[in-house]
């Protein structure tokens, strides 16, 4: 997440070349769908422990990570 604030802060900026601000724009991509990802995972473990069941629509949970 500071890796994308930093991209953001330096292409707001506007001093970067066009190459290098494309660089950093699809540097920010990736890094947004990595977020995203872990967002979505955490929602799912939320909605895990508050007892929502795989008949409301979720899917078991697998980590990332493991």
């Amino acid at each position: 997440m500071k890796e994308l604030e930093r991209l953001v802060e330096s292409m707001e900026q506007g001093d970067q070349p066009l190459e290098a601000s494309l660089e950093a724009f699809e540097r920010g991509v990736v890094l947004t769908r990595i977020c995203q990802q872990a967002l979505d995972e955490a929602e799912q473990k939320v909605r895990i422990l508050s007892g929502e069941t795989p008949e409301s629509g979720l899917e078991p949970f697998e980590d990332a990570n493991e």
